[in-house]
């Protein structure tokens, strides 16, 4: 069943006119006052129309000019299209320019009260919030320092830090990775994961694709102004991946886009007699059967296979290169893995991986098969997944 949406976004365009003179002073508007000015408009976004339902986890990525800025702005409001129109259902909360809304000339601790103001907090509610806020930007000894002797990390740390208290139904972010250090970045992530578990709708603008690949329930690639691919956030970042190459190096391009066009492998879902089979009742066993036909077996080091639900999240990832199994599979040019299938009800995705001795894709079956997990009355866990383990007492060491 479809879910309520949260932001609609029909038939979009945004261009903007640029002037080719600029007048850079007072003198020089009079000089040109009779001078016929040109002017240029470039067009920044293309007919764009896309959903997001509310609670998905929605990325957007695409190249420096590639248009997505825009678009978030056009989203938040900031900007108004050219045609088309977009809808908000929700109250929505822009994390666009973190900390764009403070004042250089005061403390850190007065700088948390007037954003706190602006996002809709009485002084009371930011007073509960304070101490929470510093220990999160770990800015405890510079709370009562001017913002201006603040390093441009501590100021988004800040900013984030209050920007994360928000009530909001929609929270846009624009590249909130690419700043601050590795440990700062860890507890942007450790905020994704809480906003994930709790249905929150996200609209997230990141150059990571290992972001993407992680958190994002759906996917959008955009390239000058157009949507290229929207959809499973895995092969979003692959299209994305190959869209950089080409522009570093269109030899290589050229080889990569051959190995993700999936010329070779192939892969069916199976039951323990091997016949092709989509639906299994909790605790099952299943084989997913993997084959390679026309690729070379000297090419292949390994096989990966992983299994994600269709909502994004990776339950388990598999390679050959970790396992005793020394048969001659690669020659045979097959071979099969069985799992036992105790994970939560819900459909499922096989994607399947060759690589290289270095490491390096030889050929990747992104939307391999699809399966759907069904519950059952003696299931006896609960959960996404039910671990190994046995019980023992108290005492045990």
């Amino acid at each position: 069943m479809k879910k309520s949406p949260a932001i609609q976004v029909q038939s979009v365009s945004k261009s903007f006119v640029l002037p080719h003179q600029r007048q850079s002073s007072v003198k020089s508007m009079f000089v040109n006052i009779f001078r016929r000015r040109s002017f240029e408009k470039q067009q920044v976004l293309e007919d764009v129309s896309f959903e997001i339902e509310k609670g998905e986890f929605f990325g957007i990525v695409g190249r420096n000019g590639s248009g997505k800025s825009t678009l978030l702005k056009l989203l938040a409001g900031i900007y108004k299209p050219n045609q088309g129109a977009v809808h908000i259902h929700g109250k929505l909360t822009p994390f666009i320019e973190l900390g764009v809304g403070f004042n250089q000339e005061l403390t850190g601790r007065e700088n948390v009260y007037l954003n706190g103001a602006l996002l809709g907090f009485s002084a009371r509610q930011t007073d509960a919030m304070y101490d929470d806020i510093v220990e999160f930007a770990e800015l405890q000894e510079f709370m009562d320092q001017k913002l201006k002797n603040y390093s441009s990390g501590m100021q988004v740390r800040l900013a984030f830090s209050i920007a994360i208290r928000a009530k909001s139904d929609i929270l846009l972010i624009d590249e909130v990775l690419a700043v601050g250090d590795e440990a700062f970045q860890r507890k942007c992530l450790d905020v994704f994961e809480k906003y994930k578990a709790n249905k929150q709708t996200i609209i997230l603008v990141t150059h990571d694709m290992e972001t993407v690949r992680k958190f994002c329930t759906r996917a959008m690639l955009i390239h000058d102004g157009e949507i290229v691919k929207i959809g499973n956030p895995r092969a979003v970042a692959e299209k994305y991946t190959q869209l950089n190459q080409q522009s570093i190096d269109s030899t290589v391009a050229t080889s990569n886009s051959q190995a993700n066009t999936n010329r070779y492998l192939k892969a069916q879902v199976q039951d323990e007699q091997h016949h092709p089979k989509q639906s299994f009742p909790v605790g099952e066993k299943t084989i997913i059967d993997v084959s390679w036909p026309g690729l070379a077996p000297e090419r292949i080091e390994s096989i990966g296979v992983s299994i994600f639900k269709l909502s994004g999240e990776h339950v388990t990832g598999i390679n050959t290169r970790f396992s005793d199994h020394n048969k001659d599979w690669k020659e045979r040019g097959r071979i099969g893995i069985e799992f036992r299938l105790n994970i939560t009800p819900g459909k499922y995705y096989v994607l399947v991986e060759a690589f290289e001795e270095d490491g390096k894709p030889v050929d990747t079956l992104i939307d391999g098969p699809q399966f759907s997990v069904i519950k059952t009355d003696d299931t006896k866990w609960s959960g996404i997944v039910e671990l190994p383990h046995r019980w023992i007492e108290a005492d045990e060491s």
